[in-house]
């Protein structure tokens, strides 16, 4: 399958801004809605902080695909000072910046090193594997019952385990999570547009090959029997599918998802990230319809 190397325009600026004040701008009314109750205590965890920089010799297959900018990443990766600059009263208790590359978080803690202090509690900078953090966060929200957490992951790449997120279930928090469908559906199609590689996606959906591959393969018939020599238009079914597929995902993990994610958009017009959002709270549902309309 052709690489989506034609999307060489801007992906940034504009979008990423966009992205970044819908955050924030739902980051400030979900907090509205928890501190109504004085008893509950908040996280803000950010899986993928980054420090705002890439190295140059480490590109995923998506930023090769949509030739990202390091001035456009930061803009995207701007989320942490962001959450240390909203209105006073919006807060949370505690702040986990977590990356798996130590000089990028080392970078991070210096830029942020302003804000130590500020705050009631220090900001907490975690290196290593994000899915290790996570498993160590749904560990301490289910012993402490008083805890509400807000996650956000944002990866390029396919990073996050999907064990890492069913640990969340039963817990009192909200997620916002980036789905790289691109990337995915380059290890599902190959050139001519046929499946394969079921396995490596298994640690990504939770499910086993077979189930996968029954999915995929049922969408792939119903794709040919709609025009079988348009290969472009069954690959974009395909993505389609596969937000789909992780949204559903979702639901066995959260009450509420949202069905129809935040997308961004290669210059063809295909979707190549899904950014979804997921919760228990409905009140806090409410609030993210409301800001995903608007974006």
């Amino acid at each position: 399958m052709k690489k989506h190397k034609e999307a060489k325009n801007r992906w940034g600026g504009d979008w990423a801004e966009k992205k970044i004040d819908a955050f924030s701008k739902y980051v400030s009314d979900y907090l509205s809605v928890i501190r109504r109750n004085p008893l509950l205590k908040t996280i803000y965890f950010d899986g993928f902080a980054g420090s705002g920089e890439r190295k140059s010799n480490i590109q995923s297959e998506l930023y090769e695909q949509l030739m990202i900018t390091e001035a456009e990443e930061k803009v995207y990766k701007g989320t942490a000072e962001r959450m240390l600059n909203l209105p006073k009263n919006a807060f949370f208790d505690f702040y986990y910046f977590a990356d798996k590359d130590s000089e990028s978080l080392s970078k991070l803690e210096e830029r942020l090193s302003s804000y130590q202090g500020q705050l009631e509690n220090e900001l907490q900078f975690c290196e290593g594997d994000c899915n290790e953090h996570i498993l160590e966060l749904s560990r301490r929200l289910k012993r402490e019952s008083c805890y509400f957490a807000l996650l956000i992951l944002d990866p390029f790449d396919m990073q996050i385990k999907w064990e890492s997120i069913a640990a969340l279930k039963n817990t009192r928090t909200d997620i916002w999570i980036l789905v790289p469908t691109v990337v995915i559906v380059n290890i599902l199609l190959d050139k001519n547009g046929e499946l394969r590689n079921f396995h490596k996606l298994q640690p990504f959906f939770g499910m086993t090959e077979k189930e996968i591959k029954s999915y995929f393969s049922a969408e792939e018939e119903d794709a040919i029997q709609l025009d079988e020599k348009d290969t472009v238009k069954k690959i974009n079914r395909q993505i389609e599918k596969i937000a789909e597929l992780y949204v559903n995902q979702l639901k066995t993990i959260w009450a509420n998802v949202i069905e129809e994610p935040i997308c961004l958009k290669n210059p063809d017009g295909t979707n190549v990230l899904h950014f979804i959002y997921a919760s228990n709270n409905t009140n806090t549902l409410k609030i993210a319809k409301e800001i995903i309309r608007s974006v």
